[in-house]
């Protein structure tokens, strides 16, 4: 996935990029979390500035609710 350093990535735009990890490599939410932390954001949370970091915790926050909902 292509990223945009000038803007703020999505909350839509993590539950993507989430979801696409824990599919293709049969991840579970923490295991995901754990590879977007050292792969995208290459261990530094704020990498992407502080909006884009807290539309990635909503983005887990809402899978974890849909996960809890199946």
């Amino acid at each position: 996935m292509v990223v945009n350093h000038a803007s703020v990535l999505t909350k839509d735009y993590f539950i993507a990029y989430l979801k696409l990890i824990m599919n293709s490599r049969d991840y579970t939410l923490k295991q995901a979390k754990e590879f977007a932390f050292d792969f995208f954001f290459k261990g530094d949370m704020d990498r992407y500035g502080t909006s884009t970091c807290l539309q990635f915790e909503k983005a887990i926050k809402e899978i974890e609710i849909e996960i809890e909902m199946c």
